[in-house]
């Protein structure tokens, strides 16, 4: 019986805490939660393979003269077909999503150090009309 007594006490110590949920024991509440960042891109799977899509849904490509990871080489009259993916002035890296500095100051998004464009060309969601390989545009996939 003694036991029986032993166990019950331990018991309704240590589940008193439980049940004030954490208040008045003395302890801070925990601080809230940050919030989760969006990637700027996501994958989806078409019938030509997975490729990377704005949050629009436009298709999104990459420059093969973008080399160095750090800069766009699509500038002036080039960024009037290819419009760069902006990215916010206080943008950080998300997974394999980086922000770059443009040549004007702005920002824009690079995926694995590639910048991202969408083409005017596309005039719907799903469209790729800017593969271009000739000029060295390429529909920019997740496996790259």
């Amino acid at each position: 019986m003694l036991r029986f007594v032993i166990v019950a006490a331990i018991i309704a110590l240590s589940a008193g805490h439980a049940f004030a949920n954490g208040h008045g024991g003395g302890e801070a509440a925990p601080p809230p939660k940050a919030e989760a960042t969006t990637a700027p891109a996501r994958a989806v799977l078409t019938k030509q393979g997975s490729k990377l899509v704005d949050l629009k849904g436009m298709t999104l490509y990459f420059y093969e003269r973008d080399t160095s990871g750090k800069t766009s080489s699509c500038n002036g009259k080039c960024a009037e077909s290819w419009i760069p993916l902006a990215a916010p002035g206080d943008a950080k890296a998300i997974g394999d999503f980086t922000p770059i500095t443009r040549n004007d100051g702005s920002k824009m998004w690079a995926f694995r150090y590639r910048p991202l464009y969408t083409s005017v060309s596309d005039k719907s969601p799903g469209e790729a009309n800017g593969n271009a390989t000739t000029l060295q545009w390429r529909v920019a996939r997740p496996e790259d």
